[in-house]
């Protein structure tokens, strides 16, 4: 994990970042009203209030204590409440009790934001510039943590409007483009020794590298995402009722659960509709098939006569591709129709792979605490790849490494096929 260059320039363009991300958080919350920062609809989500709390926190903890010995912390409660789960920090909240805060009010998270904010950049601006390199590198790392959170945010927003039988809208409702799916076709690719994880001078989380070799084997990868009427047709012809295209734990999960169909998909005098972060409205046949866990993902690959990607398939071929693509910027918070036969590679939903969650042969993580960031979530989660529409775009690169564990719908999380050749 690379940390930014040193000098003032930097120094003056990682403030204005800072500024402009802290922001941005804030700016997801407007359409909220005050009920709304209280709700946490299930174990997975976190309330809106506890996101805004515990982006200050990492800041204040990994940062401020550290870096500023006068520096005297808002309120002794939330180190216990807004820890998330590092457990050399200290003792934390149970997640799953995070709904009950009342207290503290919506009013004082967003003081303790300020306070954390007049602090980091007093100190962004007095720090030597022989300390410079390692605040910024965990500014940086702060800053990329924060919009990890953006898009929990808008992911539990969902989730909690979701499980409201009024089916309250976040947005006003916003003109999604009108078009036809675009056929799906084949695209060759040969094996080889390639290389795969972060290189260069960017960040990059510690989980994305060291850089390494990986073996090809000729395949094949979806020219785009699988979409709603794709999905819809392994339904109908009985895809959630044959075990034959399960993995035994997935179709254990179904019968548990009751799954027939992707989350927030319901059936209204025999059409379906389903769940936006604009309302509820008709499933668009042409829009890539969202909200599915990964073993869903896989039955449906089985279906098709098909399998999911391999994490480094994607990679190789995100990395010759442009980071473009229907991002949180676009303002639609929707995956777009799969109209565009260029490959939509970036954005509009997370893909799963096949590839489990693990290290990369030669994984170091971070030093000290922030070691707890990623390496000891890895085991018994599947990796995903190439960023959603709610996903910001200056976070997404080619080595980006999601994970989420195989039962997970909550995200914005898709299909594309791939195949041996």
């Amino acid at each position: 994990m690379n940390a930014p260059a040193s000098g003032r320039l930097d120094r003056m363009e990682l403030t204005a970042r800072y500024r402009e991300v802290r922001a941005q958080t804030e700016r997801l919350c407007l359409p909220l009203a005050v009920d709304d920062y209280q709700i946490q609809s299930a174990l997975e989500t976190s309330p809106p209030k506890w996101h805004l709390a515990h982006v200050s926190w990492f800041f204040e903890t990994f940062l401020l204590k550290p870096h500023v010995p006068e520096y005297r912390p808002f309120h002794p409660s939330f180190d216990y409440l807004f820890n998330s789960y590092y457990e050399s920090v200290g003792s934390f909240h149970r997640r799953d009790r995070r709904g009950v805060l009342s207290r503290p009010t919506v009013k004082e998270v967003y003081c303790y934001r300020a306070h954390v904010d007049e602090a980091i950049l007093a100190l962004m601006h007095s720090v030597s510039q022989s300390r410079w390199t390692d605040v910024a590198f965990k500014v940086t790392l702060g800053l990329h943590h924060e919009q990890q959170h953006q898009e929990l945010l808008l992911m539990d927003i969902k989730h909690n409007f979701g499980a409201n039988p009024m089916r309250p809208a976040y947005q006003v409702s916003v003109d999604m483009p009108a078009a036809e799916a675009a056929p799906l076709r084949w695209i060759e690719r040969p094996g080889g020794i390639a290389e795969i994880g972060h290189e260069g001078s960017g960040f990059a989380f510690d989980n994305e590298t060291p850089r390494h070799a990986v073996l090809l084997r000729d395949h094949v990868l979806a020219s785009r995402p699988i979409t709603n009427g794709e999905y819809l047709a392994f339904m109908e012809s009985g895809g959630y009722s044959d075990a034959r295209h399960w993995l035994a734990d997935g179709w254990g999960m179904l019968r548990e659960k009751g799954w027939q169909a992707p989350l927030y998909w319901e059936q209204r005098d025999g059409e379906w509709w389903h769940m936006t972060l604009a309302g509820f409205r008709p499933v668009n046949a042409a829009e890539p098939v969202c909200h599915v866990s990964f073993y869903e993902a896989d039955a449906y690959a089985r279906w098709a006569e098909r399998r999911l990607p391999r994490e480094e398939e994607l990679e190789t071929m995100l990395a010759c591709e442009p980071v473009e693509g229907n991002f949180v910027e676009s303002g639609l918070l929707h995956p777009r129709p799969a109209a565009v036969d260029d490959g939509q590679w970036y954005g509009d939903v997370w893909e799963w792979t096949r590839s489990s969650y693990s290290p990369y042969p030669g994984f170091a993580p971070l030093a000290g605490s922030l070691g707890e960031y990623n390496g000891k979530f890895m085991a018994n989660q599947m990796v995903l790849r190439g960023g959603c529409c709610a996903t910001p775009r200056s976070h997404m690169r080619a080595s980006y490494r999601n994970f989420f564990y195989p039962h997970d719908r909550w995200p914005f999380t898709g299909i594309r096929l791939a195949g041996d050749r």
